[in-house]
């Protein structure tokens, strides 16, 4: 049993007994850690900033069951930032023991963590992960001494590979069951007034002392992680990246498409649904809504699983292993430049990435801006040109039967779309952008098991969150066109979705359908016959730019106010059928 809840919620969990805390610094591996020790499918990602929530389950040590938190990540317990002040707040909720992961390719800042943690007098074991990186890096970490120095247990372990995970947690249950619950070695306690140092000159020294320079040799991963943050090579690479993941995606995505979900869809499951529907239920509304012009089995199947899930599947193969490897965070180091002429810094092309995902996590995601200037920001951007990968799949399809260059003029306008918005709003929006700071983790091949459930996860999500909304404006869709609701608002509609836009009038029920899911604006133009290359650019331009779904919306009032939902959704819609409308009658006037 797990649950994921946002930091600012539920106070009853301070109050439960029988807790154990997992804490450390960000990008430690505490997530990986908490999957191994309570076997829960949690995502974890290899960047800062990842944890605004925090986790709860459930792990058995002998014939006790406890509740294993695994806490935002946090550099120290000074709370000065809202992850620090749920750290503190969960650390004095009366903990019966405390895991600190340590890394052990950063030990200052990861053991000033370990003394901030020492003055709770709290039962406490550190796990000291990644010592194969450091090993790899020519050190040897004195197990002992830092065990001394600390005043517990240390574990030496690499998470993902799951070793030394055994040895935790016998030595966990072996100081539960102690009843000592101080260090034990007034030396190191950074509250002792006979020190004379402050914890980050105690942790220095401490550092120093354990660590042990070896004839270690850096991998090939060490050495191009390390170029990869270097002008050149790094922009050269950070390219190659981009146009390999946009291949992958695009690329497999059509071959998924066309050579197995679409002879799946087309050839087995339409018709499959098709007779067994028409055998149990007959002619009728009903009839149409399932299997006719608009219907669930005829058009849902086509949609949502030919025209979409390929596109939606690969994205988040590619994005979870950019994640993992360590690579995004570095795009974001050599892009900063970039992105700080659209107001922002370059931590935030991870979030405004993840949006190309899904705007509702890039909006969340947003809290890691250390300024609400720049959370408005990314969240306005990613409303205004990001496109969601449903979206994008939409997109694929509808111009698969015209030119490449179509997509590609797309992906131009939604850049230059993103450069202006950021450009208006950064003057608009009072405040101000901090410098970036960002942590750049090892560059690492991502664990086959943590990167399988991760992927699963996702797609888990996606069809949760993504489906039934899809299957929803399916059903209205159905339901406008039989009962002649459609053609009524069509009528009103006409002047601008035929005059202004230049689109057939059938073309006014991706307006309607969009409002509930971003895709769904782009779906119905994939069924309207005899369309131009000029319609389809038009229709997609419409599609990108329009207002949030209901789902963004919904994220957007939380996470700001229903006046900053409502705006931006206003301004996004007006801008849609702005941009839409002159294409379309620039396009004519020089035609």
């Amino acid at each position: 049993m797990a649950a994921c809840h946002e930091i600012n919620e539920d106070p009853k969990l301070y109050q439960k007994s029988n807790k154990i805390l997992l804490m450390g610094n960000p990008n430690v591996g505490k997530s990986v850690f908490f999957s191994n020790l309570t076997g829960i499918r949690v995502v974890s990602s290899n960047y800062a900033g990842t944890t605004v929530s925090y986790t709860e389950g459930t792990m058995k040590l002998g014939n006790e069951t406890y509740t294993l938190i695994d806490v935002p990540g946090t550099y120290s317990l000074e709370a000065t930032s809202k992850a620090e002040e749920v750290a503190v707040r969960f650390i004095n909720s009366n903990p019966a023991a405390i895991i600190c992961v340590l890394d052990a390719t950063n030990l200052e800042r990861n053991i000033k963590l370990g003394l901030d943690i020492q003055r709770y007098n709290i039962p406490v074991v550190y796990a000291l992960n990644m010592v194969d990186v450091a090993k790899r890096r020519g050190y040897d970490i004195n197990l002992r001494l830092l065990a001394r120095e600390l005043g517990a247990p240390v574990i030496p372990t690499i998470a993902v590979k799951n070793e030394g995970i055994d040895k935790l947690t016998e030595e966990l249950q072996k100081i539960l069951n102690s009843s000592k619950t101080t260090c034990g070695n007034c030396a190191s306690c950074p509250g002792c007034a006979k020190l004379g140092m402050n914890t980050w000159d105690r942790a220095r020294e401490i550092a120093a002392r354990v660590r042990i320079k070896t004839e270690g040799k850096p991998s090939f991963l060490d050495r191009l992680g390390n170029s990869m943050l270097k002008p050149w090579p790094g922009i050269p690479i950070a390219l190659l990246t981009i146009i390999v993941s946009l291949g992958v995606i695009i690329g497999a995505g059509k071959f998924l498409q066309e050579y197995i979900l679409g002879p799946l869809v087309g050839d087995v499951l339409v018709p499959f649904f098709k007779m067994i529907i028409s055998y149990i239920v007959s002619e009728g509304i009903l009839h149409n809504v399932l299997i006719g012009e608009y219907g669930i089995f005829t058009i849902g199947l086509e949609w949502i699983i030919e025209s979409i899930l390929p596109f939606v599947f690969l994205f988040y193969v590619v994005f979870s292993f950019l994640e993992d490897s360590g690579i995004l965070p570095r795009l974001s180091v050599l892009f900063d430049s970039i992105m700080r002429k659209m107001g922002v810094q370059g931590g935030s092309m991870i979030t405004i990435l993840l949006g190309y995902g899904c705007a509702v996590p890039a909006i969340i995601g947003s809290r890691t801006a250390t300024t609400k200037k720049e959370r408005l920001m990314i969240s306005a951007i990613v409303c205004f040109a990001v496109p969601c990968i449903s979206q994008t799949g939409a997109l694929i399809s509808l111009f698969a039967g015209f030119s490449p260059i179509l997509l590609v003029l797309m992906f131009l306008l939604s850049f230059a779309v993103m450069m202006i918005v950021s450009s208006v709003l950064s003057r608009i929006i009072k405040g101000k952008v901090d410098p970036m700071i960002i942590e750049i983790p090892n560059l690492l091949m991502p664990n086959g098991k943590a990167y399988a459930k991760k992927l699963m996860l996702r797609m888990k999500n996606f069809f949760l969150d993504a489906e039934v909304p899809m299957l929803i404006s399916i059903v209205i869709a159905a339901l406008l066109k039989e009962t002649g609701l459609l053609e009524k608002i069509a009528v009103y509609l006409e002047p601008i979705v035929s005059g202004w836009l230049g689109l057939p009038r059938s073309a006014v029920i991706a307006l309607i359908l969009g409002i509930i899911r971003r895709e769904m604006a782009v779906a119905p133009l994939l069924e309207i016959e005899g369309l131009t290359a000029l319609q389809a650019f038009v229709g997609g331009t419409v599609a990108l730019l329009y207002l949030p779904c209901l789902s963004v919306f919904g994220i957007l009032s939380k996470e700001f106010n229903t006046k900053t939902a409502l705006a931006i959704s206003l301004a996004t819609t007006l801008n849609a059928l702005l941009v839409g409308g002159l294409i379309n009658q620039l396009a004519h006037l020089f035609m």
